[in-house]
């Protein structure tokens, strides 16, 4: 009942009409619409539930041409992260016989006249950005940039995206080095002028870069000097940092995004793990904020330099995500799609805690659960936590999550060092020999919920995925006293050989390399494979992977599971759940994601509220 309810994505608009995906209660996948109008009524132009028998491939916008005609849009099977590229004419509905074949595509624009595709893919040569021009083979593809400019090289580390601007005046390029990247090149090519080289803009400064086009200036999001963060102006044609005009200057509460709408700029950020946005003129003067209703999450501003149309979505632990469109010349807002759901949100409550970690340092904390549960130490308690990549994990809806405080039990989530929450400096606080601290962090939270009565080791669920997933590597080889039941989903696992596979050399620039003789010896020392000891009294746990994980190697759970089998020494449970079709991005179908959602849900709550006391 809380997965099977219409869902949308935040509008793109072109030309007043507005391209979003949304799917109807009853169907496994999204399809992508158009709306002519903010209040209009919503044409299929894509059914991606006729794509495949099984319904677990998927459609996702990847751009819309400036004046509306066309759609480009990517279609993923299962859960992998690779795509096929199709483009749709909107006005008949009809493909065109273009198609980009099956790769890993980080970015896809349509070319300002709309005689081709700009796009860059992942390749075992490093990112190429390449354009395709209509009507030709895709073997005749142009490379425009990767591999090397200038004589300096790139190598497959090294990940490049590509924007064309909304006034069509620029290609820009983003190369950013390493997952997180710990510095981004911005390169512009000026479309107007018949081959116009490409230029660096930002080259060679260790720090990261974000941008957004105005006419001739970029409005940069820059940690450069600015450990929450800073926006800056620079001018495409001059470039040079000296001078670069400070239009936002950094604050104790970090920003992590902006968007230039209506010919303001929008700055969303973090109060303490909270939404903020604000809002303010080009030149940097603060106009205004957007409230928004309680503890939540707010996604970063999308809207136009052309329109005074812009979109965010708003959402809580008790709230589904709602999207709300917001007029940039009035500053009302309004509501453009709101999903049903049977949950009675008033009945519920979010609270933010803080507590101590072993080292003193002071860690955010969200609970939630019904209103007037009472804490005496026997409720079952759901944690997730992920703690890493610069990612803030800010308060979501989800239905695995509604399900648990349905149930009468409570939910928390902690925000450890390594994520964004608190800037730069809260993330290199766990990054390499300093990941210990973001595990210590993820104990002290177990430890102030059963300090403070919430619930017990015995009723303590935790899961992690991804990242997260090595988070649960770490708590139940280093911690399995402290938690009845673990899901751990899509997980890094051996941390000594994770670089060798898939696309896991990127992480090295988060976790370090055991090919290094000197992290070597931090890598080994916390590394969930290498610290599976026999006969530990191990918590009930559950790994969850598939073959469609083209991102974090399946190798990981797979041999986990069968040590740590091996290795138990307790009568509590050791499962794998392996799908074909799953995999680390989203996709599947609906039938499929609430099959596998209740296996999970079905065992945490069996291993906590029914099992061993």
């Amino acid at each position: 009942e809380l997965q099977h309810i219409e869902s949308f994505t935040m509008p793109v608009e072109r030309k007043g009409a507005f391209f979003f995906s949304k799917r109807l209660p009853d169907e496994n996948q999204s399809s992508i619409y158009v709306r002519h109008a903010v209040g209009g009524e919503d044409e299929k132009l894509v059914d991606a539930v006729a794509l495949s028998p099984d319904q677990n491939t998927s459609a996702g916008i990847d751009d819309v041409s400036g004046d509306g005609s066309l759609l480009a849009y990517g279609v993923r099977e299962g859960g992998a992260d690779e795509q096929t590229v199709k483009v749709l004419r909107t006005n008949d509905k009809q493909q065109l016989a273009d198609v980009l074949p099956r790769a890993r595509y980080n970015s896809v624009n349509f070319a300002p006249d709309n005689s081709g595709l700009y796009y860059s893919k992942f390749s075992a040569e490093g990112t190429l950005v390449m354009f395709h021009r209509f009507g030709t083979p895709v073997s005749e593809d142009a490379l425009l940039f990767g591999k090397e400019f200038q004589g300096e090289k790139f190598t497959p580390d090294e990940l490049i995206s590509v924007n064309v601007t909304e006034n069509g005046r620029y290609l820009l390029l983003s190369v950013a080095n390493g997952v997180p990247a710990k510095r981004v090149d911005i390169y512009a090519k000026d479309l107007r002028v018949a081959d116009s080289p490409i230029k660096p803009v930002i080259h060679g400064i260790n720090n990261r870069f974000s941008v957004h086009n105005h006419e001739d200036d970029l409005y940069v999001l820059t940690d450069n000097k600015a450990e929450n963060y800073r926006v800056v102006r620079v001018n495409i044609a001059d470039p040079a940092p000296e001078k670069w005009a400070t239009v936002i200057p950094e604050s104790k509460d970090v920003i992590t995004s902006i968007t230039i709408a209506g010919g303001k700029l929008f700055a969303t950020g973090l109060h303490d793990v909270n939404a903020q946005t604000r809002v303010f003129a080009l030149d940097g003067k603060q106009l205004a904020t957007i409230p928004y209703p309680g503890l939540g999450a707010s996604s970063p501003i999308r809207g136009r330099d052309d329109s005074t149309h812009a979109f965010y979505t708003f959402e809580s632990f008790h709230l589904p995500p709602t999207i709300y469109a917001y007029d940039v010349t009035s500053g009302k807002t309004s509501v453009f799609a709101q999903p049903k759901v049977a949950f009675d949100t008033k009945a519920y409550e979010v609270k933010q805690v803080f507590y101590t970690s072993k080292d003193g340092t002071r860690i955010p904390m969200f609970i939630s659960g019904k209103k007037g549960l009472p804490r005496n130490g026997n409720t079952p308690t759901l944690m997730f936590a992920y703690g890493g990549f610069n990612l803030s994990m800010t308060p979501h809806w989800d239905p695995e999550y509604v399900w648990w405080m349905e149930q009468g039990g409570y939910f928390a989530q902690p925000n450890l060092r390594a994520g964004g929450e608190y800037g730069e400096t809260w993330h290199r606080a766990g990054m390499f020999e300093k990941k210990q601290s973001v595990f210590d962090d993820f104990y002290a939270a177990a430890e102030y919920l059963i300090a403070n009565k919430y619930t017990k080791p015995a009723k303590l669920a935790i899961r992690g995925r991804s990242n997260g997933g090595l988070l649960m590597g770490a708590a139940m080889t280093q911690r399995p006293d402290l938690f009845g039941a673990i899901w751990c989903g899509y997980p890094l696992l051996d941390m000594l050989r994770f670089q060798h596979f898939l696309v896991g050399r990127w992480w090295t620039a988060e976790y370090g390399s055991a090919d290094e003789a000197q992290q070597f010896p931090y890598l080994l020392k916390y590394s969930p494979y290498q610290n599976v000891h026999a006969g530990t009294k191990y918590p009930a746990i559950i790994f969850n992977t598939g073959d469609a994980d083209t991102r974090v190697a399946p190798l990981h759970a797979r041999k986990m599971t069968a040590l740590m089998q091996h290795e138990d020494g307790s009568d509590r449970p050791v499962l794998l759940h392996y799908e074909t079709k799953a995999g680390h991005s989203s996709g599947v179908s609906i039938r499929q994601l609430v099959n596998d959602t209740a296996d999970e849900l079905a065992f945490l709550w069996n291993e906590t509220a029914n099992g061993p006391q």
